[in-house]
């Protein structure tokens, strides 16, 4: 029997994560709303980490088996939606860490624990690592990343060779999550995406996929290498004002060769089957955000504007009040089917990953059209900044072109599966069919 109630622990998780976003993640943006940089305003934000370590929020986010307390992907869901519901820049600085330590938890084996070790802890030591460790997936490039695996394309620019015990590593990243930490010298570790160039390899090669490696990077790693690590823009964003994701550059970094996570050839297949985690909490992001947009428009559809009953009685408005409740519980459902394939099936990966997938085009998408629909409900006073509709837009647009963009990645990846020879249409929903 399919059930939509919450387990005790789900509940549980749900209760915790709306104690602690009405604690710390309401008052957020009244700490960086006044300061006129991105850099300034992602800074401000260390009160909020460093709670959400003492809360065991980073722990969380690493499964029990590795020494975290992370439950089910669905649990992730719940605590994500409940966060974005609430506040944006905070939460997606808190679970970018997540994303950041995933390639590292796909892809653990022992010899890489000490890398994990860090985030395993809940208090923060006073003077030392303020704001408490952070983690980046350093992946995107200025010039785009969506035919990075692309036979016969240039792919990705960020390059790194072997050099004897160490491993030396050169390129430009963008969009990266907290990638600069949290003083832009670097973060307490990060993945880092690069194209092996060694010239044994690269004639090995038969797809650009076989390139491919993941370099474990910690701030450690960039002091040992003077130089080695420049923020050459901090980016203003439309929303998600206070979320730092900076071009950098790394030129000649060194790095032990106990630092490479994932050799040529293994580093594309764990990077998208991150992505394909990360594109279910997307959904729970684009749930979260629709449930600020319902909850604002309802209450703002009780004034009547001079007339004689509320407008949420006017069937326009009741109309499009009805169409974003729709699009928001639809949304849910689907993060949540998509969470639970991912874990549990049915079948191999191939086909968990399909709802994933939904869930990022469907959900963003949805998040999107749902604040306009507000704006259209409200009308001119939408406009008004003192009111959130214009700053739920902007959050809602990212929701489509980030995390691997809609049109660019992830509709392709949907196309290049519902178009493979054996394709079953249902049989990621119901398994045998």
């Amino acid at each position: 029997m399919v059930s939509f109630t919450l387990s005790p622990t789900e509940s549980t998780t749900r209760t915790a994560a709306r104690s602690f976003a009405s604690t710390h993640l309401a008052s957020a943006k009244e700490t960086y709303k006044s300061l006129p940089t991105p850099e300034q305003r992602f800074q401000a934000l260390k009160p909020v980490y460093t709670a959400a370590v003492s809360a065991g929020l980073i722990k969380a986010q690493i499964p029990q088996q590795l020494g975290g307390t992370g439950g089910s992907l669905i649990e992730s869901a719940i605590l994500v939606e409940e966060f974005y519901a609430v506040e944006a820049s905070a939460s997606l600085t808190i679970f970018g860490t997540g994303l950041g330590l995933t390639p590292l938890v796909l892809a653990f084996r022992e010899e890489v624990g000490e890398f994990l070790e860090p985030f395993l802890v809940t208090d923060v030591e006073e003077g030392k690592g303020e704001g408490g460790p952070i983690a980046s997936l350093v992946f995107s490039e200025p010039g785009g990343v969506a035919n990075w695996l692309e036979p016969g394309a240039p792919g990705l620019q960020t390059t790194a060779y072997r050099d004897g015990d160490e491993w030396v590593l050169n390129g430009e990243k963008i969009w990266a999550t907290s990638s600069a930490g949290w003083d832009f010298g670097g973060a307490d570790l990060s993945c880092v995406v690069a194209r092996c160039v060694d010239e044994d390899v690269v004639k090995n090669a038969s797809h650009p996929r076989d390139l491919i490696l993941v370099l474990l990077v910690t701030r450690k790693d960039i002091d040992r290498n003077p130089g080695s690590f420049e923020v050459l823009k901090h980016i203003e964003t439309v929303g998600h004002s206070a979320v730092s994701g900076p071009h950098v550059r790394y030129t000649n970094l060194r790095v032990p060769a106990k630092n490479l996570l994932c050799p040529p050839g293994e580093g594309a297949q764990v990077i998208t089957r991150t992505f394909e985690m990360s594109a279910m909490l997307v959904g729970a992001m684009g749930v979260g955000i629709q449930r600020a947009i319902f909850d604002a428009a309802l209450s703002f559809s009780q004034d009547t504007r001079g007339g004689t009953v509320p407008i949420a009685q006017r069937q326009a408005v009741g109309d499009l009040l009805v169409n974003i409740k729709m699009r928001t519980e639809t949304s849910r459902y689907l993060t949540w089917k998509a969470a639970h394939s991912l874990a549990e099936g049915p079948g191999e990966h191939e086909s968990r990953r399909e709802h994933a997938l939904l869930a990022k085009v469907h959900c963003g998408e949805a998040a999107v059209q749902s604040a306009l629909d507000a704006i259209n409900a409200v009308g001119v006073s939408a406009y008004n900044s003192e009111l959130p509709f214009a700053e739920l837009l902007s959050t809602a647009l990212v929701l489509p072109i980030f995390d691997g963009g809609n049109v660019g990645m992830r509709r392709r990846a949907l196309q290049e599966l519902i178009t493979k020879a054996g394709y079953r249409p249902w049989f990621s929903t119901f398994g045998e069919e």
